[in-house]
């Protein structure tokens, strides 16, 4: 039999967190982000899959899915959102948990993972290893870019679909994922409109970052992580610089890495093949 599925409600300081419940209630915590303009509905497949005895709370992400966006004057920072996945395990009482996180949602794991590796038991990444980084001399570009479409973003309207078929053929088209991994995702991202649906996500989340990262700073605080750790990449989707990569994967100590037949979105595509490995890596008995 699936185990059920709860819409459970996480608030916080500035607003409410909507979330997505597996399992039993009194079991071992895991915490699960989803990617960038994606929502909770992304671990729809996986999460079925898993352990009876987890606790798998999938987050909506601030301006995501079912959330409220982020108050008016402020901003979607990478930062604050690594701090956000904290005060919502704190809000469900959870002082040490899991995490496990896909594309955005597994940059922002990792990170948390090394900066606060005295709540973080275990992490399980899918096509995801930190964040993106930048070079000292990208600063003045991506903040002049970032400014400029601040400027233009009141004036924007979001696109209207006639019906949510549209919007997810328009959606599997502009991603890396399935028809079906669409029409999941879009489900729990769209909202009415004149017309037809639109988007629910927050517009300001698709302003560009004002800065990121650097490479260095990245691997100081992957290098800081101590939880056993688990990633699952996506043979399909080249990745955009190895050598890159070979290095972060050097930095956590033990890594077990699972390279699986798919695109960006494995985990939704196919399910099965990615529970195979992460239900194994956070159901087995923590030491």
């Amino acid at each position: 039999m699936t185990p059920a599925c709860e819409e459970i409600q996480i608030p916080l300081e500035w607003g409410r967190l909507a979330a997505k419940a597996w399992g039993d209630p009194g079991g071992l915590p895991v915490l699960a982000l989803h990617g960038w303009l994606d929502n909770a509905a992304s671990f729809d497949g996986l999460a079925p899959l898993m352990p009876r005895h987890l606790r798998l709370i999938a987050l909506d992400l601030p301006g995501h899915g079912m959330s409220d966006p982020l108050p008016p004057g402020s901003a979607y920072h990478f930062a604050d959102g690594c701090l956000q996945l904290f005060a919502a395990a704190d809000a469900l009482g959870w002082d040490r948990f899991m995490l496990l996180g896909h594309s955005l949602g597994g940059a922002m794991a990792s990170i948390a993972a090394g900066i606060r590796p005295d709540r973080v038991t275990r992490l399980a990444l899918v096509e995801a290893l930190g964040p993106h980084s930048m070079r000292d001399s990208d600063f003045p570009t991506r903040m002049a870019a970032y400014l400029s479409e601040k400027t233009k973003l009141p004036g924007k309207r979001l696109p209207v679909y006639p019906d949510a078929a549209a919007a997810a053929r328009v959606r599997a088209e502009a991603g890396d994922l399935s028809l079906s991994a669409a029409q999941t995702l879009v489900a729990r991202g769209l909202k009415p409109a004149p017309g037809g649906v639109t988007w629910r996500s927050d517009p300001r989340l698709r302003l560009p970052s004002p800065f990121r990262m650097t490479e260095g700073e990245v691997l100081a605080v992957l290098e800081k992580i101590r939880c056993p750790s688990l990633l699952v990449v996506a043979r399909d989707r080249p990745l955009p610089d190895r050598d890159l990569m070979a290095k972060r994967v050097s930095a956590l100590t033990g890594l077990a890495v699972h390279e699986v037949a798919g695109g960006h979105h494995v985990h939704l595509d196919t399910p099965e093949v990615v529970a195979g490995f992460v239900g194994d890596f956070l159901g087995a008995p923590l030491s």
